[in-house]
C-alpha cells in the first residue's frame, strides 16, 4: 500500500519583512510556486496543497499545480504557528479525498533552492521509522551571546571563549535550515507540534541554505537564482518576458532519460476534422514520425501522454511503435508513476506540450518544452520553445537538439 505523503506548503498573504514575499520572484517564479515545484518533483510525494489567506497566492499555488486550503483569520495573523496552519491544511486534505496522511511535511516558501531530494530525504526518514526529520547543514561558526559573562561581557554560545579548537577538533555542528520538515501524521496531530519522539537529521548542502526573511535576502536570492537554477534566461523571466519561439536552453543527449509526449496541438495542429459519422480525423507530420523513430533507436524511454481518449492517440502511438496514456485526466501524476515504474528521474524527462493542461507535467520535469504557438502562459513555463509549431515538425525539431541534426533521416 502506497504510503501517503502530503506536504503542505504554508504561505500567508501578510509579510511585514517583505510585503508580498510569497508571491515575490526568484529566477522569474513566484516563491509559492518554487516550493510547490519541488514538493511535485519530489518521488515520495502524493500531495501538495498550500495554506492561504491571500487570493493571489491561492491563484499562483494551483497555476503551480498545488490544491489550496482557505486558511481562516484565525491562524492566519503573525502570531499564528506554522503547525496550526499545517494541522488545519491535513485536516481539510482529509476531508476533501476521505483518506488520511501517513506522513506530513510542513515546506517553507522562504527556502528558494530547496530541492526535490531534500525533501524526499526528510519523507523517507519518517517512512522508514523516524517520527519526526529535518533539513540541516553543517555549520562550523563560533556563535556569541552579548550580556552572558558575569560583568555583562559577551560570552560563547556553542564554544568557550578560553579556548579555541581547531574545526577539525570541535564537534559538527548542524544548523536548521528553516526549509523542510516530516512529522508521522499521527503523532503531530496528538502532540501538535514539529518535532516528537525520535529525530533524524537530513544533511543538505550549505550552499543552498538561504531563507529570505527581508529584502536584501530577496536581492540575494535572486543573484543566485542563475547559478543554482541553472537557467541563462532568468534575466528575461525576471523582467516578465517570455521567451521567443526557439529561444532558451536546448537539451542534448547527455541531458535526457526519456522523453515525454502530449499529442492534441503538440504532435498535431490542435485541429480536428469531424465526417458525418462523427468520427474524427487529425493531421501528422511525417517529420515527427522520423525524429520519434531516431529517438527510438537510440534507446530513449518514449511516451504519449494525453487527456483525449479518442482511437486516434491510440493509433498514432502503434504506428510510431511507442507506449501511450490516454484518457488521462491527472496526466502529472501519470508522468510521476511512469517515471518511478522505470526509475528515471523525472529531472532527467523532457515532455513537450502546448496547452494549460501540460504546466502540471512541465513543473514536474526538468526539461518542459513548448512548441511554437503554444499557450502563453505555457511558453512562459518552458525552459526551451520550438521554432516549428505544433503539427509542423516541432517533435523532429526537439529529435534533432537531443541526437544532433545528421542522427535525424531526412
Amino acid at each position: 500500500m502506497t504510503t501517503q505523503v502530503l506536504a503542505v506548503i504554508p504561505a500567508r498573504g501578510g509579510s511585514k519583512g517583505v510585503p508580498g514575499k510569497n508571491l515575490a520572484t526568484v529566477g522569474g517564479v513566484p516563491l509559492v510556486a518554487r516550493a510547490v515545484r519541488a514538493c511535485r518533483a519530489a518521488r515520495l510525494v502524493t500531495a501538495v496543497v498550500v495554506s492561504t489567506d491571500d487570493p493571489g497566492i491561492a491563484d499562483a499555488a494551483r497555476a503551480a499545480g498545488a490544491e489550496v486550503v482557505e486558511r481562516p483569520a484565525d491562524i492566519a495573523g503573525d502570531t499564528a504557528t506554522s503547525e496550526a496552519a499545517v494541522l488545519h491544511a491535513m485536516d481539510g486534505w482529509e476531508q476533501r479525498h476521505g483518506t488520511a496522511a501517513d506522513v506530513v511535511l510542513l515546506v517553507q516558501c522562504t527556502s528558494p533552492f530547496l530541492t526535490a531530494e531534500e525533501i524526499d530525504g526528510v519523507a523517507r526518514a519518517v517512512r522508514d521509522g523516524a517520527d519526526t526529520a529535518l533539513t540541516v547543514a553543517p555549520f562550523h561558526g563560533f556563535v556569541w551571546r552579548e550580556n552572558t559573562g558575569p560583568d555583562g561581557d559577551a560570552g560563547g554560545v556553542n564554544h568557550d571563549k578560553s579556548h579555541r579548537p581547531r574545526r577539525q577538533d570541535r564537534p559538527r555542528d548542524l544548523l536548521e535550515t528553516g526549509a523542510a520538515y516530516a512529522m508521522r501524521a499521527p503523532g503531530f496531530r496528538d502532540r501538535r507540534h514539529r518535532f516528537f519522539g525520535r529525530t533524524e537529521l537530513v544533511p543538505t548542502d550549505p550552499a543552498r541554505v538561504l531563507e529570505i526573511d527581508d529584502p536584501h535576502d530577496l536581492a540575494r536570492a535572486r543573484a543566485l537564482a542563475p547559478l543554482f537554477d541553472g537557467d541563462d534566461a532568468h534575466a528575461a523571466a525576471e523582467a516578465g518576458a517570455a521567451p521567443p519561439p526557439g529561444s532558451g536552453i536546448r537539451p542534448t543527449r547527455e541531458d535526457i532519460d526519456a522523453v515525454v509526449l502530449d499529442f492534441d496541438g503538440t504532435q498535431t495542429d490542435d485541429r480536428v476534422l469531424i465526417d458525418s459519422e462523427g468520427r474524427e480525423l487529425v493531421a501528422v507530420h511525417r517529420g515527427d514520425g522520423l525524429g520519434i523513430a531516431a529517438l527510438r533507436r537510440a534507446g530513449l524511454p518514449l511516451l504519449i501522454l494525453s487527456t483525449e481518449e479518442n482511437p486516434v492517440v491510440a493509433a498514432r502511438a502503434r504506428k510510431l511503435r511507442i507506449p501511450v496514456l490516454h484518457g488521462i485526466d491527472r496526466k502529472d501524476l501519470a508522468l510521476k508513476q511512469w517515471c518511478e515504474e522505470r526509475a528515471i528521474a523525472p529531472e532527467r524527462v523532457l515532455y513537450a506540450g502546448n496547452d494549460v493542461n501540460d504546466l502540471p507535467c512541465f513543473h514536474l520535469v526538468g526539461w518542459p518544452v513548448a512548441v511554437a504557438g503554444a499557450h502563453d502562459v505555457v511558453r512562459a513555463a518552458a525552459r526551451a520553445v520550438t521554432a516549428a509549431p505544433g503539427g509542423a515538425g516541432a517533435i523532429r525539431e526537439i529529435a534533432s537538439w537531443i541526437l544532433g541534426k545528421e542522427l535525424i533521416a531526412s
